[in-house]
């Protein structure tokens, strides 16, 4: 049967991935984030429906089927599973038994009875001292995972019906084949055991405990509204506790003997299924394994009661322990023996589920990409639902799983997205900032263009007289010394006003190749060095060539040296440093001196900003020396620390230049604002 009798209510669905690590069969695929049950894989044992604590799992439905068999022709008879005192805790016997009846249905057997036929076949089986061993088939989640995964075991399972089934069968007996039969129980499973080809038509429908609740809802059924009835004859027996564990061995009064080890009883998803290996390796020792998928029938899916396991243990033994003091064991016997030669037995086929694993290389590979890159990686948490994470490998390698379900290294792959994310943030902030720097930098060329257009010519006029007025006046003259005090000043006013000019004008780039180790050592040649500062000159390029402006980075540099040796007043270390890789090239200049504090380091490149006294500076190095980086397309960084409590204070710029550009003109980033008249 490959439609799923489980599937996923999708919206449900939180992506826990708890239904993949309780499947024993692992027929959970997760695809796009979402949950799906492969009808093929599936066993129907109900674990991953108990364990979804969102209700994402559906059980597929069979009140339809039962209303439809109710309205029809044939009479219905109902079997109730023993486990049914652990669900309708809150309902006599009697009173449930007349509420099935109410419905419609002409018989109600207790499929205890069945069970004492079962627990009958299989002690015939293990009296026969033949040497086969054989695995219990009461459990069809059992039968099924077997008949998927361990193919090879198919002729170990002990030919025998299940309790369900043959009680079926006794029905028919009695009643005659005119009838139909419907289970209700706590296994999810017995839907799937039902709609086998192999014993198609035994059971015409199976409905859970929560579905006969529906079913009395619907009918608008009570317990205070009906007559007490008890169960149609034949009456169980021991047959009673088989829903709880190592209840069929007690049922059939065989020995789980520790001494012999010919016996072996386990129930729960851990230890039955650990069990089932062991006795396909031949490990086991066992002529009988008597397995339980769930831990006991009363812990099936099929049943919602609140109750713990040992609670629900002892309504059904409470129960059943009555029914055998009650029992008419005379009609007992005569039922046995009635149905003695009742056919109990079954046929099992192989439904090989399989996979094989993947090549080492591919496993390998599945796990680099999982970020399994050695050993030490493979941290086997088990947040996707795998035991290992070579299992996991495998579960994707086999479409069951994706790779997104590594937990650790989904949260590997958010850090490092999320440092991309800063890094581009941080990017973007450099960039708005530049950006804004160079719209400041572009309006205030424009107003300092049109200031010294404005200003130069009065102010050549007023330097050209006041040095006319200082040559004819005499050495001893009284206003001589104003006139000197004019000149200089105009002087200085002319340089200003040079400097604007120079800011605000169109500069182009021309490019030459230049040995730029020659070139800072020629520079520094020229530059005068104090001698209470110390020179130092780093060459780390081992290939010094780039394309670049000599005279324009030449005024650059000189005014990098400057600021550097003006930031020294009493002394200190000057350092320069060339370096770079195949792409670029980079000059940092470093100095010892008392370093920019922290609140004019956004600043330093504003024209007119300066921290130098009066007449000592224009406050236009930095903001020219700007210009003409990002003319290179290149950039300047600072590095500075002004608190001598945090370490040794300095300052250190870097240019960093591309070594060559393939077309200036194509893109050659444009000055602060072209000018076309006259200067002066």
């Amino acid at each position: 049967m490959t439609t799923a009798l489980i599937t996923t209510v999708k919206e449900r669905c939180r992506m826990c991935y708890t239904c993949v690590r309780e499947c024993p069969a692992k027929a959970i695929r997760i695809f796009d984030g979402q949950a799906e049950v492969v009808g093929a894989r599936c066993i129907a044992c109900g674990n991953c429906v108990r364990v979804c604590s969102q209700q994402a799992k559906r059980v597929a439905q069979s009140i339809d089927r039962v209303d439809h068999l109710l309205a029809g022709k044939l009479p219905v008879a109902a079997c109730l599973a023993p486990s049914f005192p652990a669900e309708f805790t809150d309902i006599p016997y009697g009173q449930l038994v007349g509420m099935i009846r109410a419905l419609g249905f002409a018989r109600v057997h207790e499929v205890s009875f069945g069970a004492d036929l079962v627990a009958r076949q299989y002690r015939r089986l293990l009296a026969d001292r033949n040497a086969r061993r054989f695995i219990a088939t009461s459990c069809p989640a059992i039968v099924g995972y077997v008949e998927r995964y361990h193919p090879e075991l198919v002729g170990a399972l002990a030919p025998i019906v299940s309790p369900m089934i043959a009680m079926a069968r006794a029905v028919r007996h009695l009643a005659g084949e005119a009838i139909a039969v419907v289970f209700i129980g706590p296994c999810i499973a017995k839907k799937a055991e039902a709609d086998s080809p192999l014993l198609s038509g035994e059971v015409s429908a199976v409905v859970t405990f929560p579905e006969l609740r529906s079913i009395f809802a619907r009918g608008g059924v009570e317990s205070s509204q009906v007559e007490p009835s008890d169960f149609d004859p034949p009456h169980g027996a021991v047959g009673g506790v088989f829903p709880i564990g190592r209840g069929m061995l007690q049922t059939a009064d065989i020995q789980e003997d520790l001494m012999t080890g010919e016996v072996v009883a386990t129930e729960g998803r851990i230890h039955t299924f650990e069990a089932i290996r062991e006795f396909a390796a031949g490990d086991l020792g066992a002529r009988l394994l008597e397995a339980l998928c769930c831990e006991g029938c009363i812990m099936g899916a099929g049943i919602n009661s609140d109750l713990p396991l040992f609670n629900r243990r002892r309504h059904v033994r409470l129960f059943a322990a009555e029914r055998v003091r009650q029992l008419d064991t005379q009609a007992w016997n005569q039922a046995m023996a009635d149905l003695d030669s009742l056919d109990l037995r079954r046929r099992f086929e192989p439904n090989d589920q399989r996979v094989a694993p993947p090549a080492d290389e591919t496993l390998a590979r599945i796990l680099r990409r999982l970020g399994k890159h050695s050993i030490e990686d493979e941290l086997n948490c088990g947040a996707c639902g795998y035991e290992s994470c070579r299992e996991h490998a495998i579960a994707i390698y086999k479409g069951l799983a994706e790779h997104e379900m590594c937990l650790p290294n989904t949260i590997d792959q958010l850090r490092i997205a999320l440092k991309e994310v800063e890094q581009s943030k941080e990017q973007l902030a450099s960039a708005q900032e530049a950006l804004m720097h160079s719209e400041k930098l572009a309006s205030m060329g424009q107003l300092a263009a049109g200031i010294a257009h404005e200003v130069n010519n009065p102010l050549g006029v007023v330097l050209m007289y006041a040095h006319l007025l200082l040559d004819e006046s005499s050495p001893d003259a009284e206003t001589r010394e104003d006139l000197q005090l004019i000149a200089e000043q105009a002087d200085r006013c002319k340089k200003i006003v040079a400097g604007l000019l120079h800011f605000a004008r169109q500069n182009r780039v021309i490019r030459a190749e230049s040995n730029i180790c020659d070139m800072v050592d020629r520079l520094l040649k020229v530059v005068q060095i104090p001698r209470n500062v110390s020179l130092r000159v780093n060459h780390e390029l081992n290939n010094p060539a780039a394309q670049v402006d000599r005279d324009q980075l030449g005024q650059v540099l000189t005014n990098l040296v400057s600021n550097a040796i003006a930031a020294m007043p009493g002394g200190g270390k000057l350092t320069v440093r060339t370096a770079g890789d195949t792409e670029r090239v980079s000059i940092s200049v470093t100095d010892t001196g008392c370093g920019i504090p922290e609140e004019n380091r956004q600043k330093i490149f504003e024209p007119f900003f300066t921290t130098k006294h009066i007449g000592k500076g224009t406050g236009l190095g930095l903001a020219v020396s700007y210009g003409i980086v990002k003319m290179h397309r290149g950039d300047i960084q600072v590095e500075s620390n002004a608190d001598p409590n945090t370490g040794p204070t300095g300052t250190t710029f870097t240019l960093i230049l591309p070594r060559d550009v393939a077309d200036d003109s194509a893109d050659e980033p444009k000055g602060l604002l072209e000018t076309d008249g006259e200067e002066g």
